[in-house]
């Protein structure tokens, strides 16, 4: 019997920690893994959320300056086994003296000012520079301007699609980019280019056009990333929308002609241009898409990005159906990062979802996202501002189940929700007659510090002191009233939170329905002395506190009260308190002798006619 050996599998390095990973799922109670080093600097909102990641980055990009400013201090080498690409680089120059090694060497290491005053040592000791060398020189210059290298822009740089061509310019006139090139005593197709591209980066796209023109006078050939530079800086070429459609298909024009192929950062680019010109991107953008198919380039995250704004941002929207077949799209294919503006294409989805008010597409594209590693292409801010959309888009279609299950899998983990989600979910809530899950939302804003939001306390006031509940959940409105009169009267280094008549007039009836006459009173007294009208349905309310516990002293305060300010409802609440209460010789006296404003103004006028 023959025995068939299997073909050897060949694993990737990582295979078993991605098999382990598999295996466990996302805890709905931690948070970002960022901030697990260190409980105390667990975020509380999206703002301490961003605080805190930046606080991380920043520590990093200070130890890299350690590293790069104080070499000397980190020469010895203790892991055993000792790993090369775990150690600080060399930044120290090896090569000394005035030569053209040594400038390679400055310009290897990024070192800006010591490689342009090298250059320029170089130029006035007669010492020719190869053209090969000035490039790199004004690759680094282009890219860094005359400032020196940091890890911000290392950063940047690494994101770029081609690494060692440079994309920035210094934005000062005769800079050492455009001295040396000027200088340079033969200038090849690179040395266009190189100019071109970093001038377009910085935005001076006019200068751009006019050294692409002396390329093609030069009888040069410009490279793809030139012309995909050149035909994203169309906007700031032409101003109406015609012209740009028309300057952009001669640029591709030319890249016919230079038999230049087209890549995908060029069609993006051109997608890019037409979301700035209006009508003339919608009837051209579907070309777009028809030519990348025709030479079969496949579509990233940025391209259906640039598409889904091309026809979703404007007054009138365009039907959902557009959006369907780009999620069918994204349903089918795995994704990598390609293009700088591939981290949008989320966002603008999610967006177009929450316009159309349609929550299957949401479910769609929310699934999408989470399909492989499709999650990396949001960062912190992007995944919080994500999930925002999605949980307000859930509050206003879905029933309050799922708003709720969402709710307590996302929240704190995945995002923090914004005082306009806390007010979408009080919305939610109120449309299906749950409020008496309010108490457990006003501890959230607690947590999440949002106790000073005068929108979020209104809503909240308001919602719980409406109607009337049963004597449980009443019992909860008021304790939350309470927290809210504690943060009203807080005093410390912030300003005071402000009361306002409807925020005073929604507490008073929350205390006076749990029958605590005396905290309403308390209440009412503001009303006074913030020169506030209470309602006639939180006296009402008030008076029945009163009678409920049999305080008719408090009546009579609040008929005072309302004579003090000249209602109109005085009387009433005067007859009110001698019919429904059992007052003493005392207080009816104390009654009978309390005349509004009104009273007293007829009085006047009627002695002033006799």
């Amino acid at each position: 019997e023959e025995i068939v050996l299997p073909r050897r599998k060949t694993w990737s390095k990582l295979a078993v920690l991605q098999t382990l990973a598999s295996t466990v799922n996302r805890d709905p109670t931690a948070a970002h893994y960022m901030f697990q080093d260190d409980p105390y600097l667990m975020p509380r909102n999206a703002a301490n959320a961003r605080l805190y990641s930046l606080s991380k980055e920043s520590g990093r990009n200070a130890a890299k300056y350690i590293i790069k400013n104080f070499p000397q201090y980190f020469d010895k080498t203790f892991a055993e086994p000792n790993i090369p690409c775990l150690m600080p680089e060399t930044l120290t120059p090896q090569i000394e003296g005035m030569s053209e090694e040594a400038l390679k060497e400055r310009i290897h290491l990024r070192r800006v000012k010591e490689s342009v005053d090298l250059f320029d040592q170089l130029v006035q000791a007669g010492t020719p520079v190869s053209l090969e060398t000035t490039n790199s020189l004004l690759d680094l210059l282009c890219f860094y301007g005359d400032g020196e290298f940091t890890p911000e822009k290392e950063e940047e740089k690494e994101d770029l699609e081609e690494p060692g061509v440079c994309l920035f310019i210094d934005s000062r006139e005769n800079n050492n980019a455009e001295r040396i090139f000027k200088i340079m005593p033969e200038r090849n197709a690179h040395s266009y280019c190189t100019m071109i591209r970093g001038m377009v980066k910085h935005g001076a796209s006019v200068k751009a056009y006019e050294m692409y023109i002396d390329l093609l006078n030069e009888r040069h050939k410009a490279d793809v990333h030139t012309f995909n530079a050149l035909i994203t800086a169309v906007p700031q070429l032409k101003d109406r929308f015609t012209e740009r459609w028309e300057l952009a298909k001669v640029f591709l024009n030319h890249m016919a002609q230079q038999e230049v192929q087209p890549n995908l950062l060029t069609f993006n680019a051109v997608l890019k241009t037409l979301r700035r010109c209006g009508a003339v991107g919608r009837s051209m953008s579907l070309l777009v898409m028809k030519e990348m198919e025709a030479l079969d380039i496949e579509p990233s995250f940025a391209t259906y990005d640039h598409l889904l704004y091309i026809f979703y941002k404007g007054v009138e929207l365009c039907p959902s159906g557009l959006m369907s077949e780009v999620l069918h799209d994204v349903e089918k294919r795995s994704f990598t990062p390609e293009d700088p503006d591939d981290a949008n294409f989320f966002l603008t989805a999610m967006q177009v979802c929450c316009d159309l008010k349609d929550i299957k597409l949401a479910y769609r594209l929310n699934k999408a996202m989470e399909k492989g590693d499709n999650w990396k292409f949001l960062d912190v801010d992007r995944l919080n501002t994500y999930w925002s959309k999605f949980f307000s888009l859930l509050c206003m279609m879905e029933q309050i189940d799922v708003v709720l299950k969402w709710y307590k899998e996302m929240s704190h983990s995945l995002f923090y929700p914004t005082p306009k989600n806390i007010l979408d979910l009080l919305q939610a809530l109120d449309a299906a007659n749950h409020l008496e899950l309010i108490p457990s939302v006003w501890e959230d804003v607690k947590q999440l510090g949002f106790t000073r939001r005068q929108e979020l306390l209104e809503e909240l006031l308001s919602l719980m002191s409406r109607d009337q509940h049963p004597e449980e959940i009443q019992l909860a409105f008021a304790k939350c009233a309470e927290d809210i009169k504690a943060v009203h009267e807080q005093t410390g280094r912030e300003a005071p939170v402000e009361w306002t008549g409807s925020t005073l007039g929604h507490v008073v009836l929350l205390f006076s329905r749990v029958g605590r006459t005396q905290d309403a009173w308390n209440m009412m007294e503001h009303f006074q002395k913030m020169n506030r009208i209470p309602t006639q349905q939180v006296m009402n309310g008030f008076l029945n506190c009163a009678k409920q516990t049999n305080c008719p002293d408090e009546a009579i305060k609040l008929v005072k009260l309302a004579a003090s300010l000249g209602l109109p409802s005085s009387q009433m609440l005067k007859s009110r308190t001698e019919k429904e209460f059992e007052l003493s010789e005392q207080q009816r006296k104390a009654l009978e002798s309390i005349k509004s404003d009104s009273d007293s103004s007829d009085s006047d006028s009627d002695s002033d006619s006799d």
